[in-house]
This record gives C-alpha cells, structure tokens and sequence, in this order.
C-alpha cells in the first residue's frame, strides 16, 4: 500500500514523506437476541468436527497473525477437558485476581490469553460431565478481565457437543472457522460442525485446510499425504471461502511443542505466511458482514 501512495504521488510530482497504517476493526453482527460483549469487537469462533486436524494450533496461529496485522487479540480456550492453548503459547503460572472475583488474561506475544488449563494442574483430568463444562467455559469468558478487543479467538473443543451448543446459544459469536484436513472421513465430520453454525445462525466465515500437502526439505517435492483437495471440495460445496491451505511442516509442529507458534518462530517462513493469508482473508470476509446494530459496550473495571 505504502509504494502504491508512492507511485501515485510520484506521478503527480509529489514525494511521499510519511506513511502510516493504522487499523480499526468494527464490531459486526451477531446470533439474533444478542449484543457484542462488552470490550470486545468480535467472537471469532474456530471449529472441527473431529479431533487431530490441527484446530488450536491453526487458532493459535491466526490469532498471532491478527495481531501481527495490527489488531487487539484474545484466545479463549474453550476445550475444557484438553487445554492446549496454554503450552502452545509458552504460558505457565496462575493469572491473578485482583479482587477475588474477576481474573486477569495471561499475555503472550502481544494476545492475551485464558484457558483452565491456566488454573488446574497440568495432569489433572477434567471429569466434568456437560453442564460442569459450560458453566466452567461461561465463566472463563465472563470472569475474565478482558482488554479493548477487536477479535477474541475461541478455539472449540472438537465435536458438536454441548460447549459448542452453549456457545452458539449464549454467547455472541461474529463469526465461525472450520478447520479440516483433506481427508473424505475428515471432511465429512467438519461439514457436521459447519452445519451446526448455519442452523444456529453463525456466519461461517472459511474452511483452513491444514496439512494439505508436505513439501521435503531436501529435494522440494510436494506429496498430498491426507488426499487432495477436499477443503477445496468443501468450501465449493458450502459456498464459503477456502481462507488457505497449510502444510505438513516439521516447524509448525516443533515450534508450537516449544511454546512458540510459527507466526512468532518464523514470521518470514512460508508456514507462518500461509497463517498471514489466511488470517488477512478470515478479516476480509468477517468485514463485509453486516456491522451491529447494536453500539459497543464499553467494560466497566
């Protein structure tokens, strides 16, 4: 954009002495009945209908991208029986409660972040049955001393359970992401979680392919180990967009093991440019949303 200016000016005998990009992400419709949450501009809500597809590391990862874009990031992790979100992004410790009430979100790389893995011991099973766990994710999300966002990620547990009927019921959501991989047995679960969305209301803003393709690191040679062209098939099929297609790459894996996402790790890799991409698409679409008619709320500490 900043050579496009250039260019322009340059044209009309002008120089391009500053330039400066600023962002300022609207607060966009929700479910029928329901208000932005106070602070918080959108729900982005990441999804798949079953598990081992990549699901928290691709909401982990585009949740860096959006703040690497410029926008205020949050990630709820809403899996409550198997809270990745705190590993991944290098988070240990307890957060802090001010007033014993409210909790203080956990930052890390510039997103702030809450999950019960952040407030249990890390072997200590949640063996909660169904009202246990979405009061636990209710909680989470109202307790929680969240800052001026523009996005606050929810990455999902897989499935279409209960916590994903609470959050499509109670909690206003701008937006949804299914993540899948190419796999048909894959496929057809995550077109079950996209349905979820449309019949209560939720936009389904794209489908992320993950592990479409590996490239070898020696010779450059491209093998679709999960199949070809499923995401792609899908989003056809649905009429949502393909957000992007991210590899099979050892770094995505060793990197989120060490509590550093690929999008930090290695910004400049091809990875962490496919999460940019689709990041920067997730944001095209959820602004052409229509915005909520309803003002901002503003927190009150």
């Amino acid at each position: 954009m900043r050579d496009a200016v250039a260019a322009a000016l340059a044209g009309a005998g002008q120089t391009l002495e500053s330039f400066e990009l600023n962002t300022r992400v609207a607060a966009h419709q929700v479910q029928p009945g329901l208000a932005p949450l106070p602070g918080v501009r959108n729900v982005v809500a990441v999804a798949s209908g079953k598990g081992g597809v990549g699901k928290s590391t691709t909401a982990v990862n585009l949740a860096l991208a959006l703040q690497r874009m410029g926008a205020r990031v949050g990630v709820l992790d809403a899996d409550i029986y198997g809270p990745s979100v705190p590993a991944m992004l290098g988070l240990s410790g307890r957060p802090e409660s001010p007033d014993n009430k409210s909790i203080e979100p956990m930052r890390a790389f510039g997103v702030e972040a809450m999950s019960i893995g952040l407030l249990v011991d890390t072997d200590t099973p949640m063996i909660w049955r169904g009202p246990m766990a979405t009061s636990a994710l209710m909680q989470l999300l109202g307790d929680t001393r969240w800052g001026e966002l523009d996005y606050l990620v929810v990455d999902l547990p897989p499935g279409t359970g209960d916590i994903q009927l609470t959050l499509a019921q109670k909690i206003p959501v701008a937006g949804a992401v299914i993540v899948t991989t190419p796999q048909e047995i894959a496929t057809l679960d995550a077109r079950k979680a996209l349905r979820m969305f449309e019949k209560v209301q939720v936009p389904v803003l794209g489908i992320v392919e993950n592990m479409a393709m590996h490239v070898c690191s020696r010779c450059g040679h491209v093998e679709h180990l999960f199949g070809q062209g499923g995401g792609q098939a899908m989003a056809a099929a649905y009429g949502v967009p393909l957000l992007g297609s991210l590899p099979l790459d050892l770094r995505i894996r060793e990197q989120g093991d060490a509590g550093t996402p690929v999008v930090v790790a290695a910004p400049d890799s091809e990875p962490a440019q496919a999460y940019l991409r689709a990041a920067q698409a997730m944001a095209a679409r959820l602004a052409a949303r229509p915005r909520a008619s309803i003002p901002l709320a503003t927190r009150t500490l």
